[in-house]
Formats: C-alpha cells, sequence, structure tokens
C-alpha cells in the first residue's frame, strides 16, 4: 500500500495529583481549550474535552505518526506547564502519574461527547473512583485495586 489510513479514537482519563479538587470553575473552560490547542498542535483533534475538579476526559483523534503514550505526555505535561505559569505561581499543580485510555469506535463517538459534557452531573451521584473502576470494568481492563489510585 502506498500511503497510511488510519481512524484511531482514545477517550483519556487523566486526574489531578492525589485527585485534588484543584480545577478550578474559574478557569476550567480554559483548560479544555487549552487542552485542545495542544491536541491540534500536534496533529491530534480534540473531539471533547471536559471534567470536573478532579480529573479530565478528553476524547480525542489521534494520527498514525503519534503514539498513544506520547500523545498523553503532550496533553498533561503542556497543560501542566500552562496551568503553573497562568494559575499555580507556586508551582504546585501536578497531574497524577498515570491515566486511563481507552479505544472508541466511531459509531460511540456522540454518546462519549456526551458523556464528557455531562461531567458534572454525572458525579453529583458517582464519585470518581466508582467512575473510574467502572469504566476499567466494561473494558475488561486488568487492574489490582490496591495500585488503581496511589
Amino acid at each position: 500500500m502506498g500511503n497510511t489510513y488510519t481512524q484511531i479514537y482514545i477517550h483519556y482519563i487523566f486526574s489531578t495529583k492525589h485527585r485534588k479538587p484543584v480545577i478550578s470553575h474559574k478557569f476550567e473552560s480554559r483548560l479544555w481549550s487549552y487542552l485542545g490547542g495542544i491536541a491540534r498542535a500536534n496533529n491530534m483533534i480534540p473531539i471533547a474535552i471536559g471534567g470536573v475538579q478532579d480529573h479530565v476526559h478528553a476524547l480525542i483523534a489521534i494520527p498514525s505518526t503519534v503514539s498513544m503514550s506520547k500523545s498523553i505526555q503532550l496533553l498533561k505535561g503542556g497543560s501542566s506547564k500552562w496551568l503553573n505559569d497562568n494559575f499555580f505561581r507556586d508551582r504546585t499543580f501536578r497531574w497524577q502519574k498515570g491515566y486511563g485510555a481507552f479505544s472508541v469506535s466511531e459509531s460511540m463517538i456522540p454518546k462519549v461527547v456526551n458523556y464528557i459534557k455531562n461531567q458534572k452531573e454525572h458525579h453529583q451521584s458517582k464519585t470518581f473512583k466508582e467512575e473510574y473502576l467502572g469504566l476499567l470494568k466494561k473494558y475488561n481492563v486488568s487492574f489490582d485495586e490496591a495500585y488503581v489510585f496511589d
């Protein structure tokens, strides 16, 4: 074949260090936009980005030239620097080390977008821990609960 054609949609989930509720309503929309800008600057397509005070959900289309681990490194690293430069002048903002990454089929994109857009309502009845463990189980990901939230 003469060309490479891919269609890779990833639903990323990552939390603040120790899941502290430090993503303020004052700047959260700017953070979602900034994450989208990081994605676009690196040839990724941000489809939906949102979250609540202690974690982020991002549905991103990644090109064949950017690995899943590289894409999350760019998103977390770039946004952490931006947050510290603009909102945490004492340089205290950090993301948790790990992340969740789940593949999404084309037919499920509208459902995942709706899920991301409704995070505030969703978390009125479910904690981040309940949500995340539920997703790991739903996607049949092997894990040891003792190490999920270290």
